[in-house]
């Protein structure tokens, strides 16, 4: 699937998330790789499945933070919300 994507992809994901298995991650990335897609994978390592979610215990205030400036320039850069309307 990574080579029929028309648009990059920003994944921020925990290295502690019990769900989706950093195998899986590691996968997704060689894929994107693989493809030449323009696209990111960030991976917390000390993060649980959830760490932006502020109202889990599984929130992890540094790493949220981290993953928001992140995305923020991630939409920047590829410029997302820019010219829309």
């Amino acid at each position: 699937m990574a080579a029929s994507l028309k648009a990059p992809v920003l994944g921020l994901y925990g290295g502690q998330d019990q769900g989706i298995p950093l195998a899986d991650v590691e996968k997704m990335r060689a894929a994107l790789a693989a493809a030449k897609q323009s696209s990111e994978i960030v991976v917390f390592p000390d993060a649980p499945h959830g760490f932006h979610a502020d109202y889990r215990p599984s929130f992890r205030a540094q790493d949220s933070q981290d993953a928001w400036r992140q995305c923020l320039a991630w939409f920047r850069k590829h410029g997302v919300g820019q010219g829309v309307g």
